[in-house]
Order: C-alpha cells, then sequence, then structure tokens
C-alpha cells in the first residue's frame, strides 16, 4: 500500500469519526476502515459511550474478510478492557495483518500500550498518518484526560471593525445565513455552550443542536448576579435540565430559585472580585463529563477566557460589514491590553463561507503568526 493510499484510507476514517464527535463523552471518537486487496470490507465508528467501539464495529462489519487485512484506525487501539472489550485482542483475534493509526492515544496511563501489544502479536503497525487531522479529532479528549478541563474554542461573528453589536445591542444578524450552518454543525460537535448573561437578556437564545443519543450540549450562562429573565428559553424550554447557570454570592436565594425553577442547574463558582471564576466552572465541567465547550459570547466572556489563558482555538466569521462609531458592542471587552503584550495567535485557516469569511486561529505561544490553509 503507498503512502498516498494510506493517507486516503485514513481520511476516510477520519469522515466516520466525525460522526461521533460530541456523542461519545468522556471518549473521544473514533473512525475505523478495514482494507483488504485495496477495497474496503469493513467501516466503523465509535457512536457514543459504553457502545462498540470504531475496531469492533469495522472488524464485525468485515467478518471473515478481516484476516490478514489491514485496518485505519484514527486512534491507537485500547489494550485494557472497560465496558467493552479491548480492541488490540479483537485485532489480533480477527488475524489482521496491519494496523495503520493517526495518533497514540493521549492518556498517558495507555499511551503505545495497544502499539506494543499489537507488536509483540506480529501485526505491522504503522503510525502518524494524517497526524494533523487525527490529532484535532482527539485534541478535547487529550485535554481533558491529562488536565481535567474540556477543550474551549471561542467564536465571535464580528464585523470588519471588530464589533458584535450595534449601539443599541443588536446582533441579529452581522453574519450570513451560511455562517450561522456552520456554527450550527459546530455546536453538534460539542459538549457545552458558553455564553454571558448579557447575551441572554439581549438576545434569549435557544442555544441548542438537533437532537443526538447524548441530549445534544449543555447550554452554560455566566451570570455573577444571576440576572437572567424567568422568561428565558434556555430556563424555561424542554431542556432546561440540561442548562448550568454559574454565580457567585452576588446572586441572592430568590435569584437561584427563579433560575433553578424550570429544572435548570445553579452552580455557585465564586472567583476573584465576587465574578465567576471561569477555570473552576471549566474545572467542574469537566468532571461532569464534557470534551469540548464552544464560547459563543458576549465580550466580557471572551475578554475573561483569554485573560485566563483558556482558549485553546479562536474561530472568527468576519461579515463584510462595518459599524462604526464609539458605542457598537466590540467582539472583547475588558480593559484590553497594551500593544507590547497583546495576546498573538497563530491562522491555521481561512475559508469563505458564504458572504463572509471564517477565520481559524491557536493561540501563538511560540511567536510565530501565520496561515497555514487559505
Amino acid at each position: 500500500m503507498t503512502a498516498g493510499r494510506d493517507r486516503e484510507w485514513m481520511q476516510r476514517a477520519v469522515a466516520l469519526a466525525k460522526r461521533g464527535e460530541g456523542r461519545t463523552r468522556p471518549n473521544p471518537p473514533v473512525g475505523a476502515v478495514v482494507v483488504r486487496n485495496d477495497k474496503q470490507v469493513g467501516a466503523g465508528f465509535h457512536a457514543r459511550a459504553g457502545a462498540a467501539h470504531a475496531e469492533a464495529r469495522a472488524l464485525r462489519a468485515a467478518g471473515e474478510a478481516a484476516r490478514g487485512a489491514s485496518v485505519y484506525v484514527t486512534l491507537e487501539p485500547c489494550s485494557t478492557r472497560g465496558r467493552t472489550p479491548a480492541c488490540t485482542g479483537l485485532l489480533i483475534a480477527a488475524g489482521v495483518a496491519r494496523v495503520v493509526i493517526g495518533v497514540r492515544d493521549p492518556n498517558p496511563v495507555h499511551d503505545g500500550k495497544g502499539v506494543r501489544a499489537l507488536r509483540r502479536a506480529g501485526i505491522r503497525v504503522t503510525e502518524g498518518i494524517c497526524r494533523e487531522e487525527t490529532a484535532a479529532l482527539v485534541a478535547p479528549f487529550g485535554k481533558w484526560v491529562t488536565r481535567g478541563l474540556p477543550y474551549v474554542t471561542l467564536k465571535l461573528g464580528v464585523t470588519l471593525d471588530g464589533r458584535i453589536a450595534d449601539a443599541r445591542g443588536r446582533s441579529r444578524w452581522i453574519t450570513s445565513a451560511a455562517a450561522r450552518k456552520e456554527v450550527a454543525r459546530l455546536r453538534q460537535r460539542v459538549d457545552g455552550i458558553l455564553v454571558g448573561g448579557g447575551t441572554v437578556r439581549a438576545d434569549d437564545p435557544a442555544l441548542t443542536a438537533p437532537a443526538r443519543g447524548n441530549g445534544g450540549p449543555y447550554r452554560i450562562v455566566v451570570s455573577a448576579a444571576g440576572r437572567l429573565p424567568a422568561s428565558s428559553r434556555i430556563l424555561r424550554d424542554a431542556d432546561a435540565g440540561r442548562t448550568i447557570v454559574a454565580v457567585t454570592d452576588r446572586c441572592s436565594p430568590a435569584r437561584r430559585r427563579r433560575c433553578g425553577k424550570g429544572g435548570a442547574q445553579v452552580w455557585r463558582v465564586a472567583g476573584a472580585s465576587r465574578q465567576v471564576s471561569l477555570k473552576r466552572l471549566l474545572r467542574r465541567l469537566g468532571k461532569r463529563g464534557l470534551l469540548h465547550v464552544l464560547c459563543e459570547g458576549g465580550g466580557e466572556v471572551a475578554h475573561s477566557l483569554i485573560r485566563s489563558d483558556l482558549v485553546d482555538e479562536y474561530l472568527f466569521f468576519v461579515a463584510p460589514r462595518v459599524l462604526g462609531g464609539t458605542k457598537a458592542v466590540p467582539a472583547v471587552g475588558g480593559r484590553g491590553w497594551s500593544l507590547a503584550g497583546t495576546p498573538r495567535l497563530r491562522f491555521t485557516a481561512c475559508e469563505r463561507v458564504g458572504d463572509d469569511v471564517m477565520l481559524r486561529a491557536v493561540p501563538a505561544r511560540d511567536g510565530r503568526a501565520e496561515c497555514s490553509r487559505v
């Protein structure tokens, strides 16, 4: 099998794994493809925690055709039994000849164990195929399993001059319908959607994603004083039980009761200056098993996340509009930074989405700023 064909088959496995994103917590999404004589004879992905792993589903689909075949799997196969059998044992029993792996398990307890078990059994192992794509798939799991914190994506829909709402607080709609559809797809991939109380008061968002096996993402609202309208959709709709309101002691008992009347969970997460500690909130969400949290605003929450170095990925949807003036709402609030001390980002992708441009970036801790794909 050539390196080019290895990449093609692994890309199929990546596409399968993406079907499980947002559904597998606290497990990572994984895809697998069984190939014999350069033809797919089996495929599978991990659909939810407790269900069969991707390798098991792919081997079951392949049946006897798996003997002597190559198996492409986005993540190193597990080597210990949990709620399901160890995938290394299944691969060995199926008699596969070769296993091609995207990335090793980021869990330091398991890193490399699956590879060693396969090689001891005489199975050829190839590593690092489509490393960038497969690493991105497991980045949320990697952060969670090593640090106990969910991976944070900060999404901002902004005008060319960096505003997220006009002087009257109106933001619907700065970005195009195509951009909003892209955000809806992103919501399906995450475990929680985080906003500030100001966003709830201004927009009354539903923060929902299409139904899925594990009930969809949690809605998380940061509001130190708990000043949320009782009529807010996230407090009274059918998914209110999946709403978490993070408050401090500035929130009176009466407000806590009002926020939780429809089933929402009210968490006291105190921090400095009687504000919600976002790091403590994220750690608590990590204990709940959330791997990936999407922050959709507003500016003050965005500022706090950036200043606390809690953002793993930035996603900007830049609309071809200009608001101008001094009262339009900036994308990032707070007291700002000096030019010399500003946080630096590194662009990783740039693409057209409808009338808008979507920019992906990560913190440029190495000081570089470049765009790897346009």
